[in-house]
């Protein structure tokens, strides 16, 4: 149960224009949003930094820093951001099996060596405490540029405030999340339950 209720979007009438793109991103409105709705000028902030993150001109594809956000939630044990970054994913054509092979990411031929360098890092980045090691850097490097970098921890951070936000609030998952939840995570212990803290 949400400890905030999500209100109705048309609560606020001048986040329309921002709700409309979190329905275009993800097909759905998220109940993160719709209680934030409160303090609107937190919802526009918000709707501003995810347009950065997830700028599909980006350096790192939009897809994979799906996947890489939901390493970065996997770590903080967020499962409402792990429903919805599956979901991400495969809404931006990252295939169904490399999305089933998420926790396995480290044996699966679907994902290349830059790949898990990105995920071991998201996951040492997103732990508390921060468990990233100058060698870790070192290799990330070896693999990406400073720019693309910059990207990868900047898809960390924002889930650092989403998976604080999401469990905290108890965010109650949207039916198409639970659904992706169940389908693609629920063999490796996620469950609906576990999101409400």
């Amino acid at each position: 149960m949400a400890r905030i209720e999500p209100l109705p979007p048309e609560t606020t009438p001048e986040l329309a224009d921002t709700f409309a793109n979190y329905v275009k991103a993800l097909g759905y409105m998220p109940n993160s949003v719709l209680i934030m709705q409160r303090r609107p000028k937190m919802v526009k902030a918000l709707g501003a930094l995810a347009a950065t993150i997830w700028d599909p001109e980006s350096a790192v594809s939009p897809g994979f820093k799906r996947l890489l956000a939901h390493m970065a939630s996997k770590a903080h044990g967020c499962n409402y951001c792990m429903a919805h970054t599956a979901g991400g994913a495969l809404k931006l054509g990252v295939p169904d099996e490399k999305v089933a092979a998420l926790w396995e990411y480290r044996s699966s031929p679907l994902y290349t060596e830059a790949e898990r360098v990105a995920m071991d890092f998201a996951l040492a980045a997103a732990a508390v405490p921060n468990d990233v090691t100058d060698a870790m850097f070192a290799e990330l490097r070896r693999h990406w540029t400073d720019d693309q970098i910059v990207e990868i921890v900047g898809v960390i951070s924002f889930f650092g405030f989403m998976n604080r936000w999401n469990d905290t609030m108890a965010t109650p998952l949207e039916a198409g999340a639970v659904e992706i939840g169940e389908r693609f995570l629920g063999s490796h212990g996620w469950s609906v339950g576990k999101h409400t803290g």
